[in-house]
C-alpha cells in the first residue's frame, strides 16, 4: 500500500481540517490575537497557514495516487 493513499474516512477528515478548520483558525488568531495582546500573532498565523498548505499538498498527492488506481470512465 502506498503510504500516501489514505482510507476514505481519514482522507475526508484531513480534507475538512485543511479546507475549513485551519483557514478558519488562522483568521480567528489573526483577528482576535491583537485585540487580546497575544504574543507572536504573526508567527502563529504563518505557522497555521504553512501547516495548512503542507497538508493540502499531501492530500493532493494522495488524491492523485488514488486516481491512478481507478479505471478510466469509459471502462466503468
Amino acid at each position: 500500500m502506498n503510504p500516501l493513499k489514505l482510507k476514505n474516512g481519514l482522507y475526508d477528515a484531513l480534507k475538512y481540517i485543511a479546507q475549513i478548520f485551519l483557514p478558519a483558525l488562522g483568521v480567528f488568531v489573526a483577528a482576535v490575537g491583537p485585540v487580546w495582546d497575544w504574543p507572536n500573532v504573526d508567527a502563529w498565523v504563518k505557522t497555521i497557514l504553512a501547516a495548512d498548505a503542507f497538508l493540502g499538498a499531501l492530500l493532493l498527492i494522495s488524491q492523485v495516487q488514488y486516481q491512478k488506481t481507478q479505471p478510466p470512465e469509459d471502462e466503468k
